[in-house]
Parts: C-alpha cells; sequence; structure tokens
C-alpha cells in the first residue's frame, strides 16, 4: 500500500495489474521492466566486485568510482563539468532521491509543480511531505504543456518545479524552449528545478538536453538519474542526484536515514556501463524504437489510437474507438479478454482531473520481440470479437 497521486493510502497500480497478469497469466506489459539482461561487461562487473569484497557499506555519498564515471558521463554526453567529490551523491534508484529531494526540500505549505500526468510516486512523495501539489496538464497526442499554463502555475509559493523528461507515462520529450522557460520561471520566482532523467538515452530522433546544460540552469537544478533503464537492471536500484554543493548536502541529510547506503557491488557495475561506447547507447535506443514500432502497429491494428512516443519503455493507447469508457476498469478485464496487462494513464492522474484521460491505457514496449508479437496478436482479437 502507498499513498496515491491524491496523498489517499491504497495499493500501486502496478501491483494490483501485476497480480493480475501473473493469477491470468497474462502478458504483463503494465510495468516498466525489461525481460532481457543488461550488458555482458557490467553484469560481470557486478560478480568481479561480489568476490572482490564489496559486500559491505560503501560510503555515504557512493562509490568514489562510480561518482567519477557519472561525472565523466555528464562531461562525455553533455559538457557539463561534475565536481564527483562534492556534487554526485549515489541513492538507492531514482524514487529514493526523488522521495530524499522533496523530503529535503520543501516544508508543510510550499508548492510542488509537476506536469500531469505524472509517474505516480511524485504525488505519494509530495503528500509524504506536507507540500501541495500542483500540476499543468499534458494532452495527446503530443503531450507537451503549454507555456502560459505554466507561467501561471509557477507562483511565489513555487518551491519545486519537478520536470520528467523524457516523460514516463507518455514518452515526450521537452524542447528546449520549454525547458528555457522553466529556468526563467524558476529564477523569477526562486524555486529549484527538480528533473528525472532515468530515460536519458532511451530517446528515438530526437535529442534529450539537460536542463542543467543550459544558461542558468544548473545552479538550480536537481538532476536525477539511474542505471536501471538504460542497462537493464532495474532491481539492482542503483540511482544518482547531481546538484550544487549546498543543496546536495541537504538531500544528504535526509537521504542518511531512508536508506543510508545501497548497493556496494552494484555500484562499480553501473560505474562500467556508464563508460561503454556510444554505439551501446544508441543501440538501446533503436532496439526500443524497433520495439515501439511492433507493439504500436499491433495497438493500431487492434483499434487503439496511438500517440507515438519520442522516448522511453511505454506507448499511449487510447481505447475510445473500442468502446470504452473507463480504462481502469477495462485494464481489470483486458488479462481476461485478451491475455494482456497494461495500466490505465488516470492512474497518473489526480481523481478530480482525469477529464481527457479516461480512456488512454499505458502498455509496456521494453520486452523481447517474440513477446510483443505475441501480445499484439492477442490485442488483435478485440476487433474481431
Amino acid at each position: 500500500m502507498l499513498l496515491g497521486a491524491d496523498g489517499e493510502l491504497r495499493q500501486t497500480i502496478f501491483g494490483e495489474m501485476s497480480a493480475l497478469a501473473a493469477s491470468t497469466g497474462a502478458i504483463n506489459l503494465g510495468q516498466g521492466f525489461p525481460d532481457e539482461e543488461g550488458p555482458i561487461e557490467v553484469l560481470d562487473a557486478a560478480r568481479q566486485a561480489i568476490r572482490d569484497g564489496a559486500n559491505q557499506y560503501p560510503p555515504a555519498l557512493g562509490m568514489p568510482v562510480l561518482r567519477e564515471a557519472i561525472a565523466a558521463h555528464q562531461q562525455r554526453f553533455y559538457g557539463l563539468r561534475v565536481d564527483p567529490d562534492s556534487q554526485v551523491l549515489v541513492t538507492a534508484g531514482a524514487t529514493e532521491a526523488l522521495a530524499a529531494t522533496i523530503l529535503a526540500l520543501t516544508e508543510e505549505g510550499d508548492e510542488v509543480l509537476t506536469l500531469e500526468p505524472f509517474y505516480d510516486a511524485y504525488g505519494a512523495m509530495i503528500a509524504f511531505g506536507k507540500a501541495t501539489h500542483v500540476t499543468v496538464p499534458l494532452r495527446a497526442p503530443h503531450f507537451l504543456p503549454d507555456h502560459e499554463d505554466l507561467r501561471a502555475a509557477v507562483t511565489d509559493r513555487t518551491r519545486l518545479i519537478l520536470i520528467n523528461s523524457p516523460h514516463n507515462p507518455t514518452g515526450s520529450v521537452l524542447p528546449r524552449e520549454t525547458l528555457e522557460l522553466i529556468i526563467e520561471l524558476a529564477y523569477d520566482h526562486d524555486a529549484i528545478i527538480v528533473t528525472d532523467e532515468v530515460y536519458e538515452h532511451l530517446t528515438f530522433e530526437v535529442e534529450h538536453t539537460p536542463i542543467s546544460s543550459l544558461p542558468g540552469g544548473f545552479d538550480r537544478t536537481v538532476t536525477i538519474s539511474s542505471g536501471g533503464k538504460t542497462f537493464s537492471t532495474t532491481g539492482w536500484k542503483i540511482g544518482w542526484i547531481i546538484a550544487p554543493q549546498p543543496i546536495l548536502q541537504a538531500i544528504l541529510a535526509v537521504k542518511q536515514y531512508l536508506t543510508y547506503v545501497n548497493g556496494a557491488p552494484f555500484q562499480p557495475a553501473i560505474a562500467v556501463g556508464l563508460g561503454l561506447p556510444d554505439e551501446f547507447f544508441s543501440g538501446v535506443a533503436s532496439t526500443l524504437q524497433h520495439k515501439c514500432e511492433i507493439l504500436s502497429a499491433g495497438l493500431t491494428s487492434a483499434g487503439f489510437t496511438v500517440s507515438t512516443p519520442q522516448a522511453g519503455y511505454f506507448v499511449i493507447a487510447d481505447a475510445a474507438a473500442l468502446g470504452v469508457t473507463d480504462a481502469a476498469e477495462f485494464c481489470r478485464s483486458l488479462p481476461s479478454l485478451a491475455g494482456v496487462a497494461a495500466v490505465p494513464v488516470s492512474a497518473f492522474v489526480h481523481p478530480d482531473r482525469r477529464g481527457g484521460f479516461e480512456t488512454l491505457l499505458r502498455f509496456a514496449f521494453c520486452k523481447k520481440i517474440d513477446v510483443l508479437e505475441r501480445a499484439a496478436a492477442q490485442l488483435a482479437e478485440l476487433r474481431l470479437n
């Protein structure tokens, strides 16, 4: 059980749909975890680290080898100079990084702005911190925020502007002009930007631009990412925070009372992954795009209206043409109807703001090709029935 988007205690939709998939034998396209192993170099590095004795508490900031690899990664891909000793903190995945950041930087009554739909943990964490959750809607088919909506939503009460690009669940990527506006608003209203970039290497024919790489961005930005999505090691829970030292120290003061430290043998392994050649990163994105095309074609054939993502693990499909009016109820029956599990996009929005999202479903395509082809064939039966 967890606080939902509205701050109420409930089981997460991912737990509910995964349990339903398991009980019915359905193909689980609801939860975003790969069913293929990550690069052998990364896996071997973890095995070697265990053999070498990296099995006790690592340093509070994280192992130097990983912090140095993170700094080198930021320089290599984005031209950012990051001090691994004072501006990098290793966390138990991106979710802990987000929790520690929100708890450290907000007080009761502060406002935290997110885009909506949003990763469901955002709402729960904001509620845990007793802050007020303000959202800006993203609408199909492109799922990008209106600039006037952003201007209206950011006020002097806004403490954090929490963005997620590439975005979960929609797969949209914020353009440079939107990022520049967010920086402007943060300075105008003395807010801090928090950017969740766990899908940074999984973009399709569009470049990911870190907001911290733009003029004025770094000094007001907490950048959060992880190795799980890029290296297909979601179970390792190795994430990180990059931020100016004073902000990082404030976050560390909270993080030390959450998990303290984590994943000692996995930290040097992710460091190896971050140093893999460019061909690895482009190959991961290319493979995912191909998988997206397979599932999208199957969904279209089944009668869904598909919004093509620019990045990530997921595709949004509108079931209205199939006569669906409530995607949540449809998701509960989909394993029996088609042997496939998905999650409703309404799980990523506040209950009182679901207008326009009621018929949308999120499907994960980070699966083996034969699994996606089988799912597509089974979904096609919906139209026949």
